[in-house]
């Protein structure tokens, strides 16, 4: 039996309305997708919320927990919370088509619907891009390079320090203009 067919939800003998399911997450979980994951020990309460319609489905994917991520800047590993939730409306249609994020189109004659991909997106989607331990991010040296380091943007720049040079050499043809401009403001 395929282990992934364990996340099918069978909703063809469902009633119209709310349904919850729940679905715990381990690192088998993660396995089943052959893909190299940054983190370890997932400790995950997937809750899948299904609200069923005659001619669609909407499913609200909660997942909730802890992984085990490697500092990118120390190396070390540090425990850090997932919390995520997506929306996905499943409709039906002629064949399958996951092209677009929010929407999934399955073919008329489905049964059941397989959330292990949406779980596995919720979950990666909670992950950080740069994993910083609490114990680095709060150590006064890190600030301290974090501050040096960090890009300037617009709204922190004193801009009336960068006016334009009043030495700056003016094109004769809009010399007259200019002293229209400069008689004008002066009234």
């Amino acid at each position: 039996m395929n282990r992934i067919r364990k996340y099918d939800i069978a909703f063809s003998g469902l009633k119209n309305g709310k349904h919850s399911f729940e679905f715990e997450i381990d690192k088998k979980f993660f396995d089943l997708f052959e893909a190299d994951v940054e983190f370890e020990t997932p400790k995950i309460l997937a809750k899948i919320l299904l609200d069923k319609h005659s001619t669609f489905l909407d499913f609200t994917i909660d997942v909730e927990g802890s992984v085990d991520l490697y500092c990118d800047i120390s190396g070390g590993i540090f425990t850090y919370p997932i919390d995520n939730e997506i929306k996905v409306l499943v409709k039906f249609g002629e064949s399958y088509d996951d092209s677009n994020d929010e929407v999934i189109t399955i073919p008329m004659s489905d049964y059941e619907f397989n959330v292990s991909q949406l779980i596995y997106e919720a979950t990666l989607l909670s992950i950080p891009m740069k994993k910083i331990s609490p114990e680095v991010e709060n150590h006064p040296e890190y600030k301290e390079l974090l501050e040096k380091y960090s890009p300037v943007f617009e709204e922190d720049l004193d801009l009336d320090q960068f006016s334009e040079e009043e030495d700056e050499e003016i094109d004769p043809r809009w010399a007259a203009l200019k002293k229209l401009k400069d008689k004008k403001i002066k009234k």
